[in-house]
């Protein structure tokens, strides 16, 4: 039997997570262009499913969509200190053009909240002017030194909003709302539980007032953020002059969010679900549903097969449910099985000359590996229910995996040792929920073993306060620690 061209999880999990990208054709290395990856139609389409399922509730919501340019002011960057400090060694910089040095250099945008602010102090003068509530699809560039596809790379593919709000409250509801959206598309579409919470200071995202995000386990134990939304405050309404005259009538700074996930989701959903054998895709995000391989070694057989194969593809299929007939020649019907189950196609469906003097067809789901004999006749009316099976069995298997390796610490040295040999190669990692002052000091005590905080539970759903494992002083509540990607 040949090698399998996928790295076990258990021997290298990294190498695993590499394997099952290049083997299910989502992405693969531009390695012309440093830290970079194309992304193939397998990854875009399931890209592209993720932006419908986000799109549809932002715009639910009441939010548009726009497009800031590419390229922004190096000037517009320094207007907000702490968010060009936080940047600073990420950034790529456009110093000529046309041939020529430009007066002032350009950069490619890590992320837009600059070139925002300065519109809207174009857009905004009144209340009646507000909300203002934006979304845009792009791209940007951090220059990462580490990049691995999907999770870490140099261009990232996402969306951003943007919005500005006349008071306060109403701003950290937006906040909430959107990250509400987040978790929800995680856990009913991706099937990857998350923890919702607030980040820690020292984590927060550089310029904003506080940062919440949704913090996934994946399958090594790591934890993966997938997703963020910041309560800017009026940082970047002071830095851009964002007013507007309130309903008294006296001129006051808007008051701003932004919020954002990205390809990095992928990552997030192969490392999730994905199994020795390949790509796993809960049935929500798979772009074809079910793949029929036609069985036959005559010409007469050949026909007989082919038009049950494309008559059941029919009966399955629609536009939102992709059921395709594997015609391709010179392929056995092991290679199809093998192809398909690399691609992480939910279902696969074999048909063969028995099946049809039987009137019967074999399925065999893709995450459980069971095959099970049906009558074609039965197929139509039960499809749907398996699909929606594997994907409540996929979200299910997640959250037992999450709890299964979610732990309590009362010391500092108590979650040092349960973290201390966790690397992404060698997993073994576990969410440790420790109570721990909200402070960069004890942050940074973390870090001597390469953990952080990842996030501070909105719902505390353990034992509330005691003392912090770092200073000693009383805390409301415990945070969640672990090693991350």
């Amino acid at each position: 039997m040949a090698e399998s061209p996928i790295t076990p999880r258990g021997k290298d999990f990294a190498a695993w997570y590499q394997d099952v990208v290049l083997q299910g054709d989502m992405a693969e290395p531009a390695e012309i262009v440093k830290g970079c990856m194309v992304i193939k139609p397998n990854g875009y389409a399931v890209w592209e499913l993720l932006q419908k399922e986000l799109d549809t509730r932002f715009k639910d919501l009441g939010h548009s969509n726009v497009y800031f340019p590419l390229l922004i002011p190096q000037s517009f960057l320094k207007k907000e200190a702490e968010h060009v400090e936080g940047f600073a060694p990420e950034l790529a910089v456009v110093t000529h053009a046309g041939g020529k040095e430009l007066e002032e250099p350009y950069v490619i945008r890590p992320t837009s909240e600059t070139i925002v602010g300065h519109f809207f102090s174009k857009w905004i003068q009144s209340w009646r002017d507000l909300p203002i509530l934006v979304n845009q699809w792009a791209n940007v560039v951090r220059w990462e030194l580490r990049t691995r596809m999907f999770l870490r790379t140099t261009e990232v593919l996402w969306q951003e909003g943007h919005t500005a709000h006349s008071g306060h409250d109403e701003a950290l509801e937006e906040v909430l709302r959107i990250l509400d959206v987040y978790a929800d598309v995680a856990e009913n579409v991706m099937a990857m539980p998350v923890i919702k919470g607030v980040k820690s200071r020292a984590e927060k995202f550089a310029g904003a007032l506080r940062s919440y995000s949704i913090e996934s386990m994946m399958q090594n134990g790591l934890a993966l953020q997938a997703g963020t939304s910041h309560d800017l405050g009026q940082n970047f309404g002071k830095a851009f002059d964002v007013k507007f005259q309130n309903r008294e009538g006296q001129l006051d700074y808007v008051w701003q969010t932004s919020w954002g996930v990205s390809t990095r989701l992928i990552g997030g959903l192969i490392m999730s679900h994905s199994d020795d054998k390949g790509l796993v895709l809960p049935p929500r995000l798979a772009p074809v549903k079910a793949v029929i391989v036609p069985i036959y070694r005559k010409d007469d057989e050949k026909a007989l097969v082919l038009e049950a194969a494309h008559r059941i593809a029919k009966e399955l299929g629609s536009r939102d449910c992709v059921v395709k007939v594997d015609l391709r020649e010179g392929q056995t019907p092991g290679a199809k099985f093998f192809h398909w189950e690399r691609r992480g196609v939910p279902v696969v469906l074999e048909l063969g000359p028995r099946d049809i003097a039987s009137g019967n067809i074999v399925m065999k789901r893709r995450d459980t590996g069971t095959k099970e004999i049906l009558p074609q006749a039965e197929l139509a009316a039960k499809f749907a229910g398996v699909l929606e099976s594997m994907q409540t069995d996929l979200l299910e298997s997640a959250r037992k995996r999450l709890k299964d390796n979610t732990v309590t610490a009362e010391s500092i040295g108590e979650v040092e040792e349960i973290l201390k040999a966790v690397t992404a190669e060698k997993g073994g990692g576990k969410f440790v929920l420790a109570r721990l002052k909200d402070d960069p000091a004890c942050d940074a005590r973390l870090k001597e073993f390469k953990a952080t905080v990842r996030n501070i539970p909105l719902v505390d759903e353990y034992d509330g306060g005691g003392k912090c494992i770092v200073t000693g002083e009383e805390v409301d509540r415990r945070v969640v620690i672990a090693k991350s990607y």
